[in-house]
């Protein structure tokens, strides 16, 4: 593993990173700008489809909005949660909008860096069984911000965009 950039003199390039946090119904999303002077949050939210709509329509908003959000941000790399439920019905609906997500992020030329739960919270808290609250905390923390991030699935979405650039050199 080569030595952290800083070690060999350089400066590192500043990066835009996006984290994902999928779903069918709210999808989240953090996008941090990375470099020298630390980690800045860009944009978070979430994309959310109307539960009235059919799944096909679902799909298609995300893969729509997320496209659009792609253009926007142009992020350098992009950090996805990996698929990780026990109840079958959950399952099934987030590995369709994950197949959505991988397929707009191959139309942009982008490959993600995939990571389960326990791994970002292992990265933000040093402990893979931390609570939401601890994690949410670790990220206002390296993000600056005066406040915990909201809605949950954006809080998660950052998580993820920071767990990407710790994990940067492995």
């Amino acid at each position: 593993m080569p030595p952290p950039l800083a070690d060999r003199g350089d400066t590192p390039p500043e990066q835009r990173i996006l984290g994902l946090d999928p779903g069918l119904g709210t999808m989240g999303f953090g996008c941090i700008l990375a470099g020298s002077a630390g980690l800045k949050p860009v944009d978070y939210g979430v994309i959310s489809t109307p539960s009235q709509h059919s799944i096909p329509e679902r799909l298609q908003t995300l893969h729509e909005d997320l496209s659009q959000l792609l253009r926007q941000l142009r992020p350098h790399q992009v950090g996805l949660e990996k698929l990780f439920f026990y109840k079958m019905g959950n399952t099934i609906a987030i590995a369709q909008a994950r197949g959505v997500i991988l397929l707009t992020l191959a139309q942009h030329h982008l490959l993600p860096v995939e990571f389960t739960p326990a791994q970002v919270k292992q990265s933000l808290t040093g402990y893979g069984r931390a609570d939401k609250q601890a994690v949410q905390a670790a990220v206002a923390r390296e993000l600056n911000l005066p406040s915990l991030p909201r809605p949950d699935d954006a809080a998660d979405a950052l998580a993820i965009a920071i767990t990407v650039w710790h994990h940067r050199f492995s």
